[in-house]
């Protein structure tokens, strides 16, 4: 083999690549014999990719990122072998046992400069708070595992694909969100995060996932999961968050359910909808479960609420009354 010569890995990589992180140059300096297919596993949202080979490079440039974006993020971890990794204008050392954020919306260029193992988190780069300002101060940095969040992780990461084979789709969703918390917890304090007043995570967080209930109010299969999911967080956390609000996420579904009800039950029209329509429009499957809910609320059944509503209170947007959000829904 000629100085610098550089051979075209196996499909099977570039095919790993460009689907679980994103489109990328792959190329091998010594010919790819016998070399392991690449090991793929899923956990929920996350994809593990475990790699093992001899020196190579795996690059992205601005016309892969041109023609595909990329809407996911890389942790790797470099198990065997020492490894360049370049982004941002920062080049870092990996040695084995580091660990590193790779943000694939921007060129980088890893170089594994000898027989290599490692291992890739791909993750959804929602999970790691606005990137174009977090990921960009986390990447081309090398974490080590010698205390703090990563001595606790950077194991974790270790066995985690040989888990990831024998669990239910269902354990394997919880632990996609109990990594991502993991993960996210690294980032907040490699970035100082971890030095804010107790509280502020969940303030911020708890308005963002109201704003998402009140926008899918009408979505019947609203439920605890969804929501978890689309804010990359666990089912359990999201319900420690709302611990502090002094009810549960599904008591809130219903609550914002049997309002949005009122309001519209309460309204004069010429052609005003069924009891049993408002209900469906709102997300209820059961108009009998819709009855009992909002007659915890209120105190009355949706019909008699609708008739007892005067019109002097034909209002838009009428205000609901104080005893109406002291009751319990039950």
């Amino acid at each position: 083999m000629t100085a610098g010569q550089e051979y075209e890995a196996p499909r099977l990589w570039q095919d790993a690549f460009d689907s679980l992180i994103a489109p990328v140059r792959l190329v091998m300096r010594t010919f790819p014999a016998d070399v392991p297919s690449p090991v793929i596993a899923h956990l929920g949202y996350l994809s593990l990719l475990l790699v093992e080979a001899g020196p190579s490079q795996l690059s992205r440039t601005p016309r892969h990122i041109a023609r595909s974006p990329g809407e996911r993020v890389a942790v790797a971890l470099q198990q065997s072998g020492t490894a360049l990794l370049t982004q941002d204008g920062r080049s870092t050392a990996l040695e084995p046992g580091d660990l590193v954020f790779i943000d694939p919306r921007r060129p980088f260029a890893l170089d594994q400069r000898e027989s290599f193992r490692m291992l890739l988190l791909s993750l959804p780069r929602q999970t790691l708070g606005d990137p174009a300002d977090h990921l960009f101060r986390l990447t081309g940095r090398a974490v080590q595992g010698r205390s703090g969040v990563a001595a606790l992780l950077i194991p974790y990461l270790e066995r985690l694909p040989l888990v990831a084979g024998q669990v239910t789709p269902a354990t394997g969703d919880l632990l996609a969100g109990n990594t991502v918390e993991f993960v996210a917890l690294l980032a907040d304090e490699l970035l100082g995060r971890d030095q804010e007043p107790p509280g502020t995570t969940r303030a911020r967080l708890v308005p963002r996932v109201r704003e998402y209930i009140d926008r899918n109010l009408r979505d019947a299969d609203l439920t605890p999961e969804r929501i978890a999911e689309a804010h990359y967080i666990s089912v359990r956390y999201l319900h420690r968050l709302f611990e502090a609000e002094g009810t549960t996420v599904g008591r809130l579904i219903l609550w914002r359910r049997v309002e949005a009800c009122a309001r519209e039950l309460a309204r004069r029209e010429r052609s005003s909808p069924t009891v049993s329509t408002v209900a469906r429009r709102w997300g209820f499957h059961s108009p009998a479960h819709f009855s009992r809910a909002f007659k915890g609320a209120f105190g009355m059944a949706p019909r008699q609420w609708r008739h007892a509503r005067t019109p002097e209170e034909d209002l838009p947007g009428p205000e609901l009354p104080r005893g109406a959000q002291r009751a319990a829904v039950k």
